[in-house]
């Protein structure tokens, strides 16, 4: 486990319509970064569904919300469209920034291992720096507890 604050990661991935979208494009705002496992999941909807109805209360806080999984970018496209998502969703189809990240985790369901991405949030302050993460996260009250982490800023 990394020690607190510490430089976020470079971030240059494809985004949801087309494009690329770039972490350092968003300085000097905040940036909260969430990785989630796949999309139109329940879990995942849910996730980006909370994320989107308290987008108002991060942009007065200036912090901007960016999602990434390792879904194309055309499927990103559908789950905006079909969830009305208000956040831009980044496409990390080859895991790089994931693994950058240490979210590219072994999991098990049902008796079989497999790879996949650990739902994880990461709090980037304005001059790029890791401030808070959470991982292993639990949908339920996350949202809530991210933007409160946010309000310390």
């Amino acid at each position: 486990m990394t020690k607190l604050p510490y430089p976020a990661p470079i971030v240059q991935l494809p985004r949801d319509g087309g494009g690329e979208l770039a972490l350092s494009e968003l300085q000097p705002s905040s940036v909260i970064l969430f990785f989630y496992p796949r999309d139109n999941t329940s879990g995942c909807t849910k996730e980006a569904q909370a994320f989107t109805a308290h987008q108002e209360a991060f942009e007065k806080l200036n912090v901007k919300i960016v999602g990434i999984s390792k879904d194309s970018v055309k499927s990103h496209d559908k789950f905006v469209e079909k969830q009305a998502l208000g956040m831009p969703l980044l496409s990390d189809e080859e895991g790089d920034i994931c693994q950058q990240f240490g979210v590219w985790k072994e999991k098990s369901m049902y008796g079989k291992t497999y790879f996949g991405i650990e739902r994880s949030t990461f709090l980037i302050d304005g001059s790029g720096q890791v401030v808070q993460e959470w991982r292993k996260v639990k949908v339920a009250g996350h949202v809530e507890a991210v933007l409160a982490a946010a309000q310390t800023l």
